[in-house]
């Protein structure tokens, strides 16, 4: 669980370098990484880890 806590904070930090350097390619390149890693960190969260193997 902190690894998706990790994930998404680093998601939002690089969304908002992304934001400010939003009027170029390069920073909707990296806002749009940015908001990959916060989807991906939440859904990450509701995930249902296999807990015991048959």
């Amino acid at each position: 669980m902190a690894v998706s806590w990790v994930v998404t904070g680093l998601g939002v930090v690089v969304s908002l370098l992304g934001y400010y350097l939003s009027p170029s390619a390069w920073g909707y390149g990296i806002l749009g990484f940015g908001l990959a890693h916060i989807v991906l960190g939440v859904l990450d969260m509701f995930r249902m880890p296999e807990r015991s193997r048959y």
